[in-house]
C-alpha cells in the first residue's frame, strides 16, 4: 500500500516495486522519516519534501541498488541532489524573494498541540528544527544550503558533498562556513524548557491584548526581529508598536506548539488566518515568525490541533 504523509501526499512507494522487489520497497521504507526530514530542512515545506522523497524512490527503483553497501547514505545525497535541483528551479521561477523585497519567504510550519508534538512530527524538527533557522535557510543560495543541511545536520562528508555541487571539497567547506556564519546571526537557539517559552508568549499576547505598550516592550529582547513574508521589523520599541496596532488578532489566538517552540494560531470562523513562532532567548522573545499568506495558510492541517 502507499505511504501518505500529514499532507496526504505519498513519500514512498506508491505500489510493487519494479520486477516484484518487495524487500527494497521494505528497505527504503526504513529510511523514509529521515529522507523526509532531510528534505524538509533544503526545502522547508513538507509538501516539496514529500515529492522529493518520492522522486528518490523512483531513482531507487530504476538503479541497480545490489552493489550499494550504504543504502542510507546512498539515498540522502540523492534527496539532497532532487531538492537542489527544486531550489534551483525555485528560483527559477522567481519565488525566492529578490534581495530588494522587504520579507522573506516563510517555511512551512509544523503544527501541534500544546500537549506535545508526536513521533512523526518529531523526526522532522529534531535538533531544534524551528522556523527561525528555516527563515535563515531560505536566505541561502541552494548550493549554500545544501552544503550546511547535509554536513552541519546529517554529517554528509564533504567529498560527497563536492560531487553534488559540482565543487572541489574545500569550495563546500566554504559554502557551510557561509550558511553558518548566516545561521548563527539569524536563529538564535530558543531556552530550552517550554514552561518558559510559554510563559512569554502569554505575556506577550496578555499584552497585546490589552495594549499594554511598557508590558510588551518588557517581554521583548531590545534587538527583537519580527519577520514575515510583508517585511521585517527591528527593535522592542517598533515591534511592541506593530503589536498594538493588531490588538484584535491577539484575541483569536490561541496556543500551539510550531516546530516544536511556543507559538500561536490565529483562527477566526474556523479558518486559519495566522501562524507565529516565537523564539524565547532566556526569559525574552528574541524572535517572532509570521506566516499570514492565505494560501498557504489554507494548505495547513489545523486538526492535527485537536489530538
Amino acid at each position: 500500500m502507499s505511504e501518505t504523509s500529514e499532507s496526504g501526499r505519498p513519500t514512498g512507494p506508491t505500489g510493487p516495486a519494479p520486477g516484484g522487489n518487495e524487500f527494497l520497497a521494505e528497505r527504503f521504507e526504513a529510511h523514509r522519516g529521515h529522507l523526509r526530514a532531510v528534505a524538509y530542512r533544503m526545502l522547508g515545506s513538507l509538501t516539496e519534501a514529500d515529492d522529493a522523497v518520492q522522486e528518490a524512490w523512483l531513482k531507487l527503483s530504476r538503479a541497480d541498488a545490489s552493489h550499494v553497501d550504504n543504502l542510507g547514505g546512498w539515498l540522502t545525497t540523492v534527496v539532497g541532489r532532487v531538492c537542489l535541483d527544486m531550489l534551483r528551479s525555485r528560483r527559477a521561477r522567481g519565488e525566492e524573494p529578490l534581495e530588494d523585497r522587504p520579507g522573506v519567504r516563510m517555511p512551512e510550519p509544523v503544527l501541534s498541540p500544546v500537549s506535545g508534538v508526536d513521533p512523526e512530527q518529531q523526526a522532522l524538527i529534531a535538533d531544534s528544527v524551528g522556523i527561525a533557522l528555516l527563515v535563515v535557510l531560505e536566505t541561502l543560495t541552494p548550493a549554500e544550503r545544501l552544503a550546511f543541511v547535509l554536513h552541519d545536520l546529517f554529517a554528509v562528508p564533504f567529498e560527497e558533498i563536492a560531487l553534488l555541487v559540482g565543487r572541489t571539497p574545500a569550495a563546500s567547506r566554504q559554502l557551510a562556513s557561509r550558511a553558518r556564519r548566516r545561521v548563527q546571526g539569524g536563529a538564535p537557539a530558543p531556552d530550552a524548557d517550554l514552561a518558559q517559552q510559554r510563559e512569554a508568549v502569554d505575556a506577550f499576547l496578555a499584552a497585546a491584548r490589552g495594549g499594554d505598550f511598557d508590558a510588551l516592550v518588557a517581554v521583548l529582547d531590545p534587538d527583537v526581529v519580527a519577520r514575515s513574508e510583508g517585511g521585517v521589523t527591528t527593535g522592542a520599541v517598533a515591534v511592541a508598536s506593530g503589536a498594538i496596532g493588531f490588538a484584535h488578532l491577539a484575541h483569536s489566538a490561541r496556543p500551539a506548539l510550531v516546530n516544536g517552540v511556543a507559538g500561536v494560531v490565529g483562527i477566526t470562523d474556523g479558518h486559519l488566518t495566522s501562524v507565529l513562532a516565537f523564539t524565547v532567548v532566556h526569559g525574552r522573545i528574541a524572535v517572532i515568525d509570521i506566516l499570514n499568506d492565505p494560501e498557504r495558510l489554507a494548505a495547513l492541517d489545523v486538526t492535527v490541533l485537536e489530538r
